[in-house]
């Protein structure tokens, strides 16, 4: 099939899909002919509905945007049928497409996944793979099927994760790896070129979503932990403990903390001076270098304790 007369359907909501979609609609070899996301979400202070970053992208393409609430409503597959896609691109679409849709395509449904499959597979792969100290992660293209991310692999690539990665700064390398592997999969894809090749059983893992409630530091675990905790979570939900000043209990949100070898009481300050803020773990210690107070600014520990008082032998939980 001459590629220049490929149409494409997207599929996206998050922010790492936005890297793809703009790969797709540079591309002079691919036709985007519509864009699917989920529908306005309330957001801010007034729960004000606001459009997906997907919506603001292909909005200001000129592109035709579906907002089905689910993927399985009636009428949706119909829908997309009158955009005759030959190919649907989904990445970080956040629902499962029922198998009406994924047969509609005369070259079906792929995927873009943040991980190596069948490694974490589900809705938060980047954070797990950071939570779960991993050395090395990546993407895959995967062909889709009616399972949670359990489709034939067409592709992959790999990163290494580095010692001072968070969630946000992966996400971002993640998301412009997926896009060039995309552009790179889908000619060979459908030229028959690429044997699609089933995902193996053994190592298959699940990352679930993550809540604001993963954000809770337990201070009982070993240092090493909570620090892939904290990297894990930024920027968001974001690792956070209390603390008390003046009787009064208040949130602390940790941006930044290192591991340490010293010893102490799960939760005790052992010290609190420039270099940090340390903070006895099940197993060493952590010292924390970036915070805030909720409601306050984000800052080094040095311009925290000049406004706070966090004493030697007070404990944060």
């Amino acid at each position: 099939m001459p590629m220049n007369t490929l149409r494409i359907v997207f599929m996206g909501s998050a922010g790492l899909s936005c890297a793809s979609l703009r790969a797709l609609l540079d591309s002079p070899i691919i036709q985007t002919v519509g864009v699917v996301t989920q529908p306005d979400r309330p957001k801010g202070r007034h729960l004000k509905p606001q459009p997906s970053p997907v919506k603001e992208l292909a909005v200001r393409a000129g592109l035709p945007v579906l907002q089905p609430q689910r993927a399985r409503e009636p009428g949706f597959a119909d829908t997309l049928g009158q955009l005759s896609p030959d190919l649907v691109v989904v990445a970080a679409f956040g629902q499962i497409l029922p198998e009406r849709v994924l047969a509609l395509p005369r070259f079906g449904c792929i995927n873009l996944h943040t991980s190596l499959l069948p490694k974490y597979r589900g809705a938060a792969p980047i954070q797990w793979a950071i939570l779960n100290g991993e050395d090395e992660t990546g993407v895959t293209i995967m062909k889709m099927d009616a399972g949670l991310d359990t489709g034939d692999v067409l592709a992959q690539a790999t990163t290494p994760i580095g010692p001072e990665e968070t969630s946000g700064t992966l996400h971002d390398r993640l998301a412009r790896m997926g896009a060039e592997l995309l552009l790179q999969t889908i000619p060979d894809y459908v030229e028959g070129k690429i044997s699609p090749r089933p995902q193996p059983a053994e190592g298959a893992t699940y990352a679930p979503k993550i809540g604001k409630q993963d954000g809770a530091i337990d201070w009982t675990q070993p240092a090493w932990r909570l620090r892939n905790r904290v990297r894990a979570l930024v920027p968001w939900p974001g690792a956070f403990t209390h603390f008390t000043e003046r009787g009064q209990s208040h949130l602390l949100k940790i941006w930044h903390a290192d591991e340490r070898e010293e010893a102490g009481a799960p939760g005790e300050i052992l010290r609190g001076d420039k270099a940090g803020i340390l903070v006895g773990c099940g197993q060493g210690s952590l010292c924390i270098t970036q915070l805030q107070r909720e409601g306050g600014k984000r800052l080094t520990a040095q311009e925290f304790l000049a406004g706070h008082v966090l004493g030697v032998g007070q404990r944060l939980g």
